[in-house]
């Protein structure tokens, strides 16, 4: 696999293994298919050991990607379709309890619009938690939902996996459930795609700048990650350009330039929309027999 190519993407990362291996029968340690569902194209890798991570570069675990291009193109009723297709999906990952204690995290910069993904998601979540704690027979037919946004060190002093330990701690969740922006190797998949893994993630990663990992380790609780690339950094975007053109570059050459971030013009409505989206769709998931109408209504 060119590791000169960044993504966050496990289907771009299978993608780039076999370009590098083309006469390679198979590649150990993962296993991949692809479906249809509700007219949205569905791939799910699956890591499943240490030869998997070595090939991948990536933790073992589940990885679902959908493809939102029917969204994009505003065909009809496909708001609805897309939030039931990742609804789904979330329910089959998310350990679901009547009882138990959910909590979304937002992450990244609000203020910066290709990572405000997180944080806007948060914004079109029901919570629920206290809720339940002072009118349980209400809101019986809910599951208590709880959300914070960590913002980042510059601007809060404290680490993203500091801040959610510590209210993983106070919660208790059964799970938590993280949103963040990523990076891709492609432009077309910017906001069109949505990445959801039993993984946890890693923030910052996509842009060169890791944190500290979220995840059953770090966290006690499974952790599901919910991604939608939004950038791709230049040397990345240079390399996959020429590479479609059959031309071979050097990353190295490239400099200062090559680190740079590569974002769509429209990433302010692509990000409300795709976040949205999330937003919804999470609702779907933990909380049984609403609708989308219902969740207006809930969030008006």
């Amino acid at each position: 696999m060119n590791r000169a190519i960044r993504t966050d993407l496990a289907v771009e990362a299978e993608q780039l293994w076999w370009e590098s291996a083309p006469d390679t029968s198979a590649l150990p340690g993962v296993r991949a298919e692809e479906s249809a569902v509700r007219g949205f194209s569905v791939t799910t890798v699956e890591i499943l050991d240490a030869r998997g991570e070595a090939a991948l570069n990536k933790p073992v675990g589940k990885y679902i990607t959908v493809e939102l291009d029917s969204l994009v193109r505003r065909e009809e009723n496909t708001f609805g379709d897309a939030a039931a297709v990742l609804a789904e999906t979330l329910r089959r990952l998310i350990l679901l309890d009547s009882t138990a204690n959910y909590l979304v995290v937002g992450l990244g910069n609000r203020e910066i619009t290709p990572d405000a993904v997180g944080p806007a998601a948060v914004d079109h979540i029901l919570i629920t938690r206290h809720l339940k704690q002072k009118l349980p027979e209400a809101f019986a037919a809910f599951r208590p939902v709880s959300a914070v946004c960590s913002g980042v060190l510059g601007t809060t002093g404290i680490e993203s996996s500091d801040l959610v330990r510590a209210v993983t701690d106070e919660v208790h969740p059964v799970c938590v459930i993280v949103i963040d922006a990523l990076a891709s190797r492609s432009l077309e998949r910017l906001c069109r795609t949505v990445q959801i893994a039993d993984t946890g993630i890693v923030p910052g990663s996509g842009v060169g700048n890791a944190r500290q990992a979220l995840n059953r380790e770090t966290l006690g609780v499974p952790v599901i990650a919910i991604g939608v690339p939004t950038v791709v950094d230049a040397a990345t975007l240079t390399l996959d350009l020429a590479a479609r053109t059959g031309t071979q570059l050097d990353a190295g050459g490239f400099g200062e330039i090559g680190s740079m971030i590569v974002t769509p013009r429209d990433i302010d409505k692509s990000v409300r929309d795709v976040a949205k989206l999330i937003g919804y769709s999470l609702n779907l998931a933990l909380h049984d027999g609403l609708s989308i109408e219902d969740i207006d209504l809930l969030l008006s």
